[in-house]
């Protein structure tokens, strides 16, 4: 499994215990420490897990508000824990990510296969679609509309 890859996967596990327990952000330390050497032992780009994790929290508000948005028939807290964070992890790469290490239609990508991974039978359509909206809203970063 590529790098960063693992590190997504690694992201959205933690992401998950934290969601599923109701922990606190305290909480998260722990969490991710654990699941790197549980799901990653000796993995090399370990600060872009806690980079992702990082984004999400710190924008966790903002991106929720865009599900919502984007996804209106699904309130936030009946969307599944994991199609939920696949989707704030998408959303924090879009929006807040480094277009020039991620370009935006990888990181949709990487959150469908994500989904298709940990999700349910529909959840990389789920996925696709509202990313797919969020991009198409968004536009092509550095190109002007």
């Amino acid at each position: 499994m590529a790098s960063r890859h693992l590190s997504r996967s690694i992201a959205l596990q933690s992401l998950y215990e934290w969601d599923f327990r109701k922990r606190t952000r305290d909480d998260l330390e722990q969490v991710i420490s654990y699941d790197i050497q549980e799901f990653g032992p000796g993995m090399s780009d370990k600060d872009f897990v806690v980079v992702l994790i990082d984004g999400v929290i710190n924008n966790q508000e903002k991106i929720d508000k865009l599900i919502e948005k984007c996804a209106p028939e699904w309130p936030i807290e009946q969307i599944t824990i994991v199609d939920r964070n696949v989707l704030r992890l998408g959303i924090c790469e879009l929006l807040f990510g480094n277009y020039e290490e991620v370009p935006p239609k990888v990181a949709i990508n990487e959150a469908i296969e994500l989904a298709k991974t940990f999700g349910g039978e529909s959840s990389g359509r789920f996925i696709n679609g509202v990313l797919g909206t969020i991009y198409r809203e968004m536009g092509e970063p550095g190109k002007s509309q």
